[in-house]
C-alpha cells in the first residue's frame, strides 16, 4: 500500500501486494471459494483498496486450494431457497432489481484497472461468470470450467451471458451453457477462455510477471486502454472512434508521462511512469 498504509485483512479472502501487483485470493478452499454473503461483503473493499492505491497498477484474482470459484455458496437452507446467496444486510443496497448478481456482476465491469484471472482449478456458475469478467485468465493444468446453472433449472445469471459470449462467441458460449459440460485447460487455451497456460506451481508468479508486463507502461494509458476496449465492445464505427478520442485526449492529461514515454523512446531506454 502507498504511504506506509497496511493491506486490508478479511475472514474469507486473502490481499497481497507484489511491486505494481494486487493479489486478491479467495480463501474458502473447504466450499471451493464459493460466494456467500460474507465473500459478497469484502470483496468490494478489496477492489476498492486496489482501486484506491495508486502504487497498484492490476490486479490478480485466483483460489485457494483446488478451486477457483464454485459459484453460489448453496449450503443452508435459506440460500437453497433463494436460489443463490443472500443479498447484503441493507435490503435496500441493490443494483437496480436484480439483487446480489447485479452487485457482483457490476462490481467487475466497473473496476478500472486490469484483473488477470489466475485460474488454479473449477471456475463453475457464478465463478465461471467472475472468471470471464476479468480482463484476461492465465491458468494451470488444473483449470476447469462450467456453466452449471442449467443443471439447477436456472438459467445463466451473475454476468454470464453477458461475459462469456464476448470472450468465446455466441455458439461456444450457447455450446458451454446449453450442454453445461466441463472445459478442461487444453480446450480452454483453444477456445478463448484461457490467454496462457503454466503448471500449477508456477501460476501465481506467473500471473504476477503477467501484471507486470501491463504495469511497466504509463498507468493513466493502461486504464484509459481498459475503458475504450469495454465500452466498444457493442459500438458501431463512429461511436468507437469517439471514445476512442475521448480516451486519448484523458490519457494526455498524464503530461509528465507524455513526456517520459517521447524521452525514453529518443533515448532508448525503459521509461519511468508515475501516472502523472
Amino acid at each position: 500500500m502507498t504511504d506506509g498504509a497496511q493491506a486490508p485483512t478479511f475472514e474469507t479472502l486473502t490481499y497481497e501486494i507484489r511491486g505494481a501487483v494486487a493479489i486478491i485470493t479467495l480463501n474458502i478452499p473447504d466450499r471451493l471459494n464459493a460466494i456467500g454473503r460474507k465473500v459478497m461483503a469484502e470483496m468490494p473493499e478489496a477492489l476498492e483498496a486496489a482501486r484506491a492505491d495508486d502504487a497498484v497498477r492490476v490486479v490478480v484474482l485466483t483460489g485457494a486450494g483446488r478451486g477457483f470459484c464454485a459459484g453460489a455458496d448453496l449450503t443452508g437452507a435459506a440460500i437453497m431457497q433463494a436460489g443463490g446467496p443472500p443479498p447484503p444486510a441493507d435490503q435496500n443496497e441493490r443494483i437496480d432489481e436484480m439483487g446480489w448478481v447485479g452487485r457482483w456482476a457490476t462490481m467487475w465491469e466497473t473496476f478500472d484497472k486490469p484483473v488477470i484471472g489466475a485460474i488454479n482449478g473449477v471456475a463453475a456458475g457464478a465463478g465461471l461468470s467472475t472468471a470471464m469478467a476479468c480482463d484476461v485468465r492465465i491458468g494451470s493444468e488444473n483449470a476447469r470450467f462450467k456453466s452449471v446453472f442449467i443443471e439447477r433449472n436456472l438459467s445463466p445469471d451473475s454476468g454470464l451471458s453477458y461475459f462469456l459470449p464476448r470472450v468465446i462467441g455466441y455458439a461456444a458460449a450457447a455450446d458451454m451453457i446449453f450442454t453445461s459440460r466441463a472445459v478442461g485447460a487444453e480446450e480452454a487455451l483453444r477456445l478463448g477462455l484461457l490467454n496462457r497456460i503454466v503448471p500449477a506451481a508456477e501460476l501465481v508468479d506467473a500471473a504476477v510477471a503477467y501484471g507486470e508486463e501491463m504495469a511497466q507502461w504509463p498507468p493513466l494509458a493502461l486504464r484509459m486502454s481498459k475503458r475504450v476496449l469495454q465500452e466498444n465492445q457493442g459500438a458501431d464505427l463512429q461511436s468507437a472512434l469517439r471514445y476512442e478520442t475521448l480516451g486519448l485526449s484523458l490519457a494526455r492529461k498524464a503530461v509528465n508521462d507524455s513526456a517520459e514515454s517521447r524521452a525514453s523512446f529518443l533515448e532508448k531506454r525503459k521509461g519511468v511512469y508515475t501516472g502523472t
